[in-house]
């Protein structure tokens, strides 16, 4: 009784104990099942720097601003796998160096304090960046009036103005950036290149050696010819294992590509399609928005100068008449329509100038309005630079008056190209495009040519779901049949091309073979060894079954992880030995090199004016240790067999030819300490990264 009087006693908290931990193991299971922490919210964790976070969405916002950055210098508005990755990984590597680089400089205490900083912005030694911005072709300098027009401008524009956050982002970077050299130059200032430096360069440099040799190839040894050994991998690793350090985890996978590629009966019901558009878009009256509707690739409708059309229609678009029609014809992987919409004749280049009102704020109406009354008052005398230094929202331009420079068609807007071109020298013009309401004036023109403007209809050369079924059909069908084992046998037995992708990075986008390849590559970071896709990937036309074959970790590698990668290299030593010994029976009783190639079976090769800073013999490849050997070695005596890159050496140094002596050593010292210096940066933030013990786990993200 005493026992069920303790129990009823305490039921409620033993029930409380056992339900809450209950409830913990659901949660940890579920976020062990997730590949979270019940602890510590890693979902936005990218990476970290010396156990600091690197935080996915601060990233993601300066990628985004770097990306859209690289669309504007470019001019690309859809960027490919490749670039993303680029672009990607740039972003990676400012956003760490500069987390890395705070550290250090917290730690010195270096700071740019407001007067340097004013200094560099409006100080008698502007940094670059502000040179580049506000400078005068002319003169190479700051131009003070236009720079002071510009912060006068933007210290009475708007809290909420776009322009006030990008001045403070520059000017974040420029301090950045200052700091950083500070730092740079507190380590460079401490690298000293002496006399004795300057003169063991200039004698590598100048120094010659003439000599003979005889050698035997590694190829002159048939592979079947020589047992390589567990005991010669493990010799040769041991010998170079410094040089098998992964900088980050790579993959291996094999994988297999079902082609759904339009067939031939796709590509002739497509042109069938692109005929019927083509009778359609004869008839159209509105040429624009037949575009618009019926293409894949919408482009707008603009005048260009000859050789900017495909050659196709190069050839013939300019000798048409209006309403001219030309296709189907295939380019590329589209079928392609195209209808002469305008021809005629205009300036190759206008410069002009604008004053940009913003149609956001207070509507299309009234902006047209206040663009209608400045027009009148420059009409009546007024100063266009002096309006457009106070009413342009185009800061850029108008800091210099309004002036947009000279220009030729295709560097604006199409809405502002067509009126721009239009109009006559002279001309004040009013036109509306997405930017708001320009008012302009052409204040030159130069040359002449015929343009045209062609509509153009792109119908693309896409599979029809019977060939993509099929394709994925296929794939599926393989991928039912597999096991961790049987990938490479199945795909043999089906008769299917193994491929491979080596060495991948857990961000890469794309592999050989695979150009837009990212989400293979996601699944094999999550992958174990010997594991199968875990569906069919769609990439393109290729439907694609991946095998993880090898993983290798960031660090030292294995022997195992590089065993393939230097097979080539130990059966090379391998063969070197028997070389070795071939070479130095040659040598025995031997006073001559002529006497070492004949008992060899080789030839004597000389050799002229061989420098120790160049170690290639011509006709071969770089010889490091051969040529080394040859400067440490006495003339008139036979070297003892030197295994190189390519073989194994014998060889006689006949002279040496000895430079004049450095008398000023100035000059050689400042070329070195310049080749210091420029070594000296990279060297040094990768010295701090490797300390810094950098985590990365963008491959979960990106």
């Amino acid at each position: 009784m005493g026992i069920m009087g303790f129990l009823r006693e305490r039921m409620g908290k033993i029930l409380a104990f056992f339900i809450g931990l209950a409830l913990l193991a659901f949660i940890v299971g579920e976020v062990v099942r997730s590949g979270g922490s019940f602890f510590r919210d890693d979902r936005n964790l990218l990476g970290e720097v010396g156990g600091e976070k690197v935080a996915y969405d601060e990233y993601n916002k300066r990628y985004e601003q770097n990306t859209a950055q690289f669309k504007q210098q470019s001019g690309q508005a859809n960027l490919t796998p490749q670039i993303v990755a680029y672009v990607q990984e740039n972003t990676w590597n400012t956003v760490i160096s500069q987390m890395i680089l705070n550290k250090e400089v917290d730690k010195l205490g270096l700071v740019v304090g407001d007067d340097e900083t004013k200094s560099m912005i409006s100080g008698n030694n502007p940094d670059q960046q502000i040179v580049q911005a506000f400078g005068n072709p002319q003169t190479g300098k700051v131009d003070m009036n236009k720079l002071n027009t510009f912060l006068t401008n933007l210290n009475a524009s708007k809290a909420d103005d776009p322009l006030r956050q990008q001045w403070r982002d520059f000017t974040t970077q420029l301090i950045e950036s200052k700091l950083s050299q500070k730092y740079v130059a507190i380590v460079t200032n401490g690298l000293y290149v002496n006399s004795l430096d300057a003169k063991d360069d200039y004698t590598a440099k100048n120094k010659l050696a003439n000599f003979k040799y005889v050698s035997l190839d590694y190829a002159s040894v048939p592979d079947n010819k020589i047992t390589v050994t567990d005991a010669d991998y493990q010799s040769y690793y041991d010998e170079h294992k410094t040089e098998f350090k992964a900088a980050q985890e790579l993959r291996t996978f094999n994988y297999v590509s079902f082609n759904a590629s339009p067939s031939k009966a796709d590509s002739a019901a497509i042109k069938q399609q692109a005929e019927k558009v083509a009778t359609e878009f004869k008839a159209s009256s509105n040429d624009s928005l037949f575009v618009q509707i019926n293409s894949e690739t919408k482009m707008p409708l603009v005048y260009l100068h000859k050789g900017r059309l495909e050659p196709k229609l190069d050839s013939v678009m300019f000798n048409a008449s209006k309403g001219f029609m030309y296709g189907p014809y295939l380019s590329g992987s589209s079928y392609k329509i195209a209808k002469l919409v305008d021809t005629r004749v205009e300036p190759d280049s206008v410069k002009a100038r604008h004053i940009l009102i913003d149609d956001k704020s207070i509507g299309l109406d009234k902006a047209m309005a206040k663009a209608d009354s400045l027009k009148k008052l420059i009409e009546g005398g007024k100063s266009f630079a002096d309006l457009a230094n106070l009413y342009s929202v185009d800061k850029n331009s108008a800091v210099k008056g309004g002036d947009l420079g000279t220009f030729g068609r295709g560097a604006m807007i199409p809405v502002f190209d067509d009126a721009v071109f239009e109009a006559k020298k002279g001309d004040l013009k009013i036109v509306a495009s997405q930017f708001g309401v320009h008012l302009f004036q052409v204040e030159d023109q130069k040359g002449s040519s015929k343009v045209v403007k062609v509509a153009l209809v792109d119908v693309p050369l896409k599979s029809s779901s019977a060939t993509q079924t099929a394709a994925y059909s296929k794939a599926q069908a393989f991928l039912g049949t597999l096991t961790k084992e049987n990938f490479d046998a199945t795909a043999k037995k089906e008769g299917l091309q193994l491929k491979t992708a080596s060495d991948v990075t857990g961000i890469a986008a794309s592999f050989p073979g695979v150009e837009s390849g990212r989400d293979i590559v996601k699944w094999a970071f999550g992958a174990e060894k010997g594991d199968f896709s875990d569906k069919v990937y769609i990439t393109g036309d290729q439907y694609i079954v991946a095998h993880l074959t090898e993983v290798k970790p960031k660090g030292q590698l294995s022997l195992d992880a590089v065993k393939k990668q230097i097979e080539s290299l130990v059966k090379n030593k391998v063969k070197g030995k028997q070389l070795v010994d071939k070479l130095q029976g040659a040598l025995n009783g031997s006073s001559t090199i002529d006497q070492v190639a004949q008992k060899a079976g080789s030839k004597v090769v000389p050799l002229q004016n061989i420098v120790f800073a160049n170690p290639v013999i011509p006709g071969s490849s770089a010889e490091y240790k051969v040529i080394g050997t040859v400067f440490g070695s006495q003339p008139n005596k036979l070297s003892k067999p030197v295994e190189g890159q390519q073989g194994v050496f014998v060889f006689s140094v006949d002279s040496f030819i000895n430079p004049a002596a450095l008398t000023n050593a100035v000059r050689e010292k400042d070329q070195l300490g310049q080749a210091l210096l420029q070594r000296a940066e990279p060297q040094l933030f990768d010295a701090l990264k490797d300390k810094a013990n950098v985590k990365d786990y963008r491959a979960k993200f990106l």
